[in-house]
């Protein structure tokens, strides 16, 4: 007789084998109904699954996460089956859930099209409507490849070739169907219907560009129509927002096939990144850091020996001189050490804290490069604390309240917290790192947020926190982090003389650290979150100062360099247009403030001020529109939040 325990504590006794579909009917007919998958003893199964013994049993929902991923993977079974209905000569191969959504990828004669996406749609919701039950059954690895090759489906014998072991495959069947997965899925395609295909993509069988070509089609997938169609909006919103878009249309960057993954910064685009690097050189220097600068271009024998060289060779640039090997440096860590190395230090020199705005270079696929957000060339807002064990947690709280300072001044309210701890493969004793993850774990409950445990994730020479923004699109964004390193500082002879002059020199702990990542995808994100109209501290230009004809141009001249003589970033535009048309095209460009001028405010001295939004703020003075702009420039992002 098993004894089913449930979530909350409370246990059903059965006298006999259950399934997962009765236990959640013994709760509640409205749960077997909304019953999606059961997770038995942490694992997920589906309803049908039956239950012979004692175990921990949990009712999953389109509720749960765990439950909306199921019924995209079960969506895109279903696409699928509706493509070899239409098309019999494609041939499947493999289907994940992806974030958001599905694909599944086809080996098929000719391209799809849109009207091809069209009709499979259409026969996903036909076959949705059959409601045919999704069942799971066994097979042994040889009839299994008698059945695809039967088929004519060479690369589900060409996986089944790939999966180690000798046990029986499962597979799942949903009308004349069938396909090799391991589950679990819905009861049946019933509970599917809120879905969207959304593009065709190439794709290589296993990702290997040696391999052939095949086509991904993407789909999404959701509980219901409404939250599909949230999503949708959500997307359209997206690519309306899209920095390779508005960055074109704002004439802040562009790239070009010449220099893959590399950036070319305009002048407002520059204008946007030398702010956010000046804005954190002085927030940086009042925290205790020193600003260093290291080279680009470093021996092979240095990565080889802080360890970079064997995991990383395949992502570097290299060159080589005078027999010499060298790589363009993807990253700033080792030559950070470096310069701590210069000159002995004692305990009184830590906690030292070393920063740098590091260019850096990784020899990232090109099918991988996306504008701003995956790039080849970038800046990384790099830091590195030398400290010793007994200042982790308290180095560590520090560089959370800077970080909240910084992610505040840009606007974003909204920040996830997750710790990553120890792998099984790690480097430094476990009491090593129990202090450590104890100090990352204090600092973050110190800091009162709710965070979320990663076991096991954390970086073989440390554990981690990382720090995610949400935008005002619900989108996550990992940007900074802050990791605790026991090699790397010992690999690269890293010491100093502790208070206990007779335990000898000691090994530093290593903090890397970073609040943006890197200034590329960081603006990229501002650029998404705002649309391209920037708070006024950022925006490339601040005010635009408009005269409605010749008789007004010295006076706006005047106004332009006062406002800039006063710190502000200012423009006159005095050319010969009509002022409704200069106005149109200073709000195309995002510009926070157009200030006009005609005689009446050349007589009275006076300036009419309005927003890019349209707001007319009226008349005033120089010095009232500077105080407004001072006012608003001290406020930064978080003008929105407090007004």
């Amino acid at each position: 007789m098993p004894v089913i325990t449930l979530p909350d504590g409370s246990q059903r006794t059965f006298d006999h084998p259950v399934t997962v579909e009765e236990v959640a009917r013994s709760i509640g007919t409205g749960l077997a109904k909304a019953a999606v998958v059961g997770k038995v003893d942490g694992r997920l199964v589906d309803t049908g699954y039956t239950i012979d013994d004692d175990a921990e049993v949990a009712i999953v929902t389109d509720r749960d996460q765990e439950g909306i991923e199921v019924i995209r993977h079960s969506t895109a079974h279903l696409m699928a089956q509706a493509v070899k209905e239409l098309f019999p000569d494609a041939q499947v191969t493999i289907g994940p859930v992806v974030e958001n959504g599905f694909y599944y990828d086809f080996r098929y004669d000719r391209p799809f099209t849109p009207d091809d996406l069209e009709k499979i749609e259409k026969r996903m919701e036909e076959l949705a409507k059959q409601d045919f039950p999704i069942e799971l059954s066994f097979m042994d690895r040889e009839s299994a490849k008698e059945l695809f090759d039967r088929m004519g489906e060479e690369y589900k014998v060409r996986i089944i070739d790939d999966i180690p072991g000798e046990e029986q495959l499962s597979f799942y069947k949903q009308g004349e169907f069938i396909d090799l997965c391991r589950g679990p899925h819905v009861p049946s395609t019933g509970r599917l219907g809120a879905f969207k295909l959304t593009r065709v993509a190439g794709a290589y069988w296993r990702g290997d560009t040696d391999n052939e070509q095949l086509q991904r089609i993407y789909g999404t997938a959701w509980p219901d129509k409404k939250q599909l169609k949230a999503y949708l909006k959500r997307v359209e919103e997206a690519e309306k927002r899209d920095h390779r878009k508005v960055g074109k249309k704002l004439s802040l960057f562009h790239m070009q096939e010449e220099a893959p993954g590399m950036v070319f910064w305009h002048p407002k685009g520059w204008t946007v990144y030398q702010q956010i690097e000046q804005y954190l050189r002085v927030k940086l220097r009042k925290h205790g850091y020193q600003e260093i600068r290291t080279p680009q271009i470093v021996s092979r024998t240095l990565w080889e020996q802080s360890g970079h060289w064997e995991k990383f060779q395949d992502d570097m640039f290299t060159t080589e001189s005078e027999k010499y090997d060298y790589a363009i440096k993807p990253m700033n860590c080792p030559c950070h050490v470096q310069v701590f190395n210069q000159g002995l230090k004692s305990y009184k020199d830590l906690p030292l804290r070393l920063s740098e705005f590091g260019s850096c270079h990784r020899n990232e696929a090109s099918g991988a490069l996306h504008g701003l957000m995956r790039v080849r060339g970038f800046t990384q807002d790099d830091a590195h604390i030398f400290c010793e064990e007994s200042q982790i947690q308290s180095e560590v709280a520090a560089f959370m309240d800077l970080l909240h300072e910084v992610y505040q001044d840009f606007g974003f309210q909204k920040i996830q917290y997750k710790l990553s701890t120890r792998p099984e493969k790690r480097v430094g004793s476990d009491e090593i790192w129990d202090k450590s993850e104890k100090a990352l774990e204090e600092a973050l409950n110190n800091e009162g947020v709710e965070w979320e445990l990663l076991p096991g994730e954390g970086a073989f020479y440390g554990p981690k926190i990382e720090f995610s923004l949400k935008d005002c699109l619900e989108r996550v964004w990992q940007c900074g982090t802050i990791q605790v390193d026991f090699a790397m500082p010992g690999r690269l002879g890293a010491e100093y003389v502790p208070r206990d002059q007779e335990q000898g020199r000691q090994t530093p702990v290593m903090l890397h650290r970073a609040i943006l990542g890197s200034f590329e995808r960081f603006i990229g994100i501002l650029i998404e979150e705002y649309e391209g109209a920037f708070p006024l501290w950022l925006a490339p230009l601040q005010v635009a100062v408009l005269n409605i004809t010749d008789n007004q141009a010295d006076y706006a001249s005047n106004l332009a360099l006062k406002l800039e003589e006063s710190g502000f970033r200012a423009h006159a535009d005095l050319r010969n247009e009509k002022i409704g048309f200069k106005i149109r095209e200073h709000t195309i460009d995002k510009v926070p403030y157009l200030v006009v001028v005609g005689d009446q405010e050349v007589e009275k001295g006076e300036v009419a001020v309005r927003t890019r939004t349209g707001e007319d703020l009226g008349t005033m003075t120089l010095e009232e529109l500077q105080g407004r702009l001072e006012t608003e420039s001290k406020r930064k992002g978080r003008v929105e939040t407090e007004t």
